[in-house]
């Protein structure tokens, strides 16, 4: 005996094509599972960014609505030294409802043009995936 015995027969390398559909479906539903894990995290990053970025905004507006509040009080007060009081109230309340309204415009005008949150990374990851793929399938 020449020592190169096996214990067992020697495996070729060439796999069923069972073999090979598995280990496909199993590699394609990791991939699929690690995408989803991977847009679920971006999602939840973006939105604690925006629930974060909404508080601050929503603070700012409680004090910019009390600083209105005070400036209108000062241009009645001043408009009632060469006007009648109830005149230089409507003056500011008109203006007050003029900017309100331009304001509006614009804001609805941004949203109109707001793209819905989307997972960009994730995306363009699956799409990756996707021509790595059909690339491996032409071969």
């Amino acid at each position: 005996m020449t020592g190169t015995m096996h214990p067992g027969p020697v495996r070729d390398e060439h796999h069923s094509v069972g073999e090979l559909v598995g280990q496909a479906t199993e590699q394609l539903s990791r991939l699929v599972r690690q995408e989803v894990a991977l847009a679920k995290e971006e999602l939840t990053a973006k939105g604690r960014r925006a629930g974060r970025g909404g508080g601050l905004l929503g603070a700012a507006g409680a004090f910019a609505y009390a600083g209105l509040l005070a400036s209108a009080g000062t241009a009645v007060a001043a408009l009632s030294l060469v006007l009648s009081v109830w005149a230089a109230a409507l003056i500011v309340t008109g203006v007050l409802f003029v900017i309100a309204s331009a304001l509006a415009a614009t804001g609805r005008a941004q949203l109109r043009q707001a793209v819905p949150p989307t997972p960009e990374e994730a995306l363009g990851s699956v799409r990756a995936d996707v021509e790595e793929i059909r690339e491996r399938a032409h071969r």
